[in-house]
């Protein structure tokens, strides 16, 4: 086989790989160097046989025989054409061969751009407790200028961010605190324009996962509870997207509120809905209370309700140290707790039942009846009131103890004044941020107090207010207006927001209150004030059966439907007294807040079920 067979099978050959690399879509990185090799060999061709490498041509008629002057100069037209073929050829090629370079060029700055091959971003993929890695998160409120440099791992809700020329701006929260996270573009390539873009896009309140360098910033960050920190983002990832529109935005509803609302009086949920005066946007009760898995985030939700943990720790605290024991009495009654009005009625396998009032008939039998002596409960606690006030609610917290006593019911009052004292001064000790979170928006004085707590007889409340020039007769049980107007003036006069009342009228008293030894329209009962509102009712209880049974009959109360109780008292009771708390409303009046509903977790009122 001649020379210029060789190339030309050669030729074919490298043409059919390129034409089966095309057909395969592949990459031309990959083929260029066969086609180089084709063009080259084509050259060579043409070198070889003089003509361009192809389909033959057609035979032209033979001319008459050339001079031999005449065929030298026509050889070495042909060496001249074949050299300036080459000369094509070669720089064909080398256009090819930038072209493609420059193609490369521009796809490794579009992958770079596009953050192609980088880990550093994205949405992690859903966690489903496949491993456990030596990953350590790092809590924002642990974040602090002492961990200037460190590298810090964090969670959180991403609650805003913003694009800002070729940076991106981030507040991560994570329960009460927040922290501010920034990233630019990097000429390096660790931050890519694509990552800024990923980051700005997510929607608010994606929860994700942010690495990087903790720094000081020259001005503290006002939008961020963590103010003389930022963290430089090294690597970002949406753990859990926000798949659904926001209700409303997180910044409207932790704008502080616009005046001070009344606590007291109708509660009107389209009331709440109307524009601030000031012209910002707020969040109403009913928005909030309609979302409320998103209400709760709200820095000075999260305090209220870890405020309100903390009561329920003191109370037991105080209460155990004392010698009390816990009990759990149960919900669901033959009959009412107290007055036989107002309960929630239910069919317990054919016999009619109520939910509980309140765990009051048990809580004697466990203290004064069956030698547990002092004991105490939490637990919810169901009243059917169509009260649709501020401080009302169908379902709520009752904190509730009860004790024997030795000789008078002050022994009860000395323990509750201890336990209030307890819980103020714990709630001041152990949860000064939350407090300070919750004044950021529902601004409040301090709660005054007492030591030892002060007291005064119902009649001598009484006289306060007609001094005041309010009228209140001693044997008429107060009003509501009337009890804000009495903590207004026992505030003014002895600089107390929280004091007790002790020997009520008889007649506004349950039927299981003892009646005053001296005065028996009065009684040996008692009320605890925050504010001017009631947070506790007790009193001296009664401990000798057909008193019990006298007193019960006296309220219409069917002693058929408190058979077990009043038995209960017969076998030997010992004197005993006690109270019940609503945990909302030392909560709500603690932190000056308007309405009860926002110390309840979920309220139920006469209009809400829920969520």
């Amino acid at each position: 086989m001649g020379e210029k067979e060789e190339l030309t099978a050669k030729i074919a050959e490298l043409g059919e790989v390129i034409k089966a690399a095309k057909a395969e879509k592949k990459p031309i990185e990959e083929w260029k160097p066969t086609l180089d090799e084709m063009i080259a060999l084509k050259t060579k061709y043409k070198e070889v046989t003089g003509e361009d490498f192809g389909p033959p041509k057609k035979e032209k008629k033979e001319k008459k025989a050339k001079g031999s002057g005449e065929q030298e100069a026509s050889n070495k037209n042909k060496e001249k054409n074949a050299k300036k073929a080459a000369a094509k050829a070669a720089k064909e090629a080398k256009k090819l061969a930038n072209r493609l370079e420059r193609e490369k060029r521009e796809k490794e700055k579009a992958d770079k751009l596009a953050g192609v091959g980088k880990d550093n971003f994205g949405d992690a993929p859903l966690i489903q407790s496949q491993e456990l890695t030596n990953k350590v998160w790092t809590k924002i409120e642990n974040l602090k200028p002492g961990l200037s440099g460190e590298e810090v791992l964090i969670r959180g809700h991403m609650q805003l961010s913003r694009l800002v020329g070729k940076g991106a701006f981030v507040l991560i929260r994570s329960s009460l605190y927040s922290v501010q996270g920034v990233c630019f573009e990097d000429p390096k390539g660790a931050i890519s324009k694509a990552m800024v873009k990923y980051i700005a896009g997510l929607p608010v309140e994606s929860v994700v996962d942010l690495k990087g360098i903790v720094t000081v910033p020259d001005q503290p960050i006002e939008s961020a509870t963590q103010k003389m920190v930022e963290v430089q983002i090294q690597s970002f990832h949406c753990v859990n997207k926000a798949s659904t529109k926001m209700p409303f935005l997180m910044e409207d509803a932790c704008r502080p509120d616009c005046g001070k609302e009344s606590d007291i009086g109708a509660y009107n949920p389209e009331d709440e809905e109307k524009p601030s005066a000031d012209g910002l946007v707020r969040v109403g009760q009913e928005a909030r209370l309609d979302n409320r898995w998103i209400d709760l985030r709200t820095p000075a939700n999260q305090s209220i309700f870890r405020i309100e943990s903390m009561v329920g720790v003191l109370f037991r605290e105080c209460l155990v140290k004392n010698g009390f024991v816990e009990i759990h009495t149960p919900k669901i009654n033959a009959g009412a707790s107290e007055s036989g009005a107002n309960v929630f009625t239910l069919d317990y396998f054919g016999t009619p039942s109520c939910l509980a009032q309140s765990p009051q008939l048990h809580k004697q039998m466990a203290a004064a009846c069956s030698g547990f002596e002092r004991v105490f409960e939490t637990g919810p606690v169901f009243r059917a009131e169509n009260s649709n006030t501020r401080r009302h609610l169908c379902q709520f917290t009752g904190f509730d103890m009860e004790m024997v006593i030795s000789e008078h019911y002050y022994e009860v009052l000395d323990v509750f004044s201890d336990l209030f004292i307890h819980i103020f001064d714990g709630i001041n000790n152990h949860c000064k941020d939350e407090i300070e979170r919750v004044r950021e928006q529902h601004p409040f004085e301090d709660l005054k107090y007492l030591r030892p707590t002060l007291k005064i007889s119902y009649a001598e409340g009484c006289q306060l207010l007609r001094e005041a020039g309010i009228e209140q007769d001693n044997y008429e049980d107060l009003t509501t207006e009337n009890e804000r107007m009495l903590g207004k003036i026992v505030k003014e006069k002895y600089d107390t927001d929280f004091f007790f009342m002790d020997k009520y009228p008889l007649c506004v008293r349950p039927f299981y209150t003892m009646p005053d030894p001296e005065n028996p329209k009065l009684s040996n009962s008692y009320d605890f004030f925050i504010r001017g509102q009631e947070i506790l009712s007790g009193a001296q209880r009664i401990h000798e059966p057909d008193l019990i049974e006298e007193r019960a009959k006296a309220w219409d109360i069917d002693v058929a439907h408190i058979k077990e109780y009043v038995d209960s008292f017969r076998n030997g009771a010992l004197p005993h007294g006690g109270g019940g708390i609503g945990l909302e409303r030392v909560v709500m009046l603690f932190l000056g807040l308007p309405n009860i509903r926002k110390a309840s977790w979920f309220p139920r009122d006469p209009k809400r079920i829920a969520p």
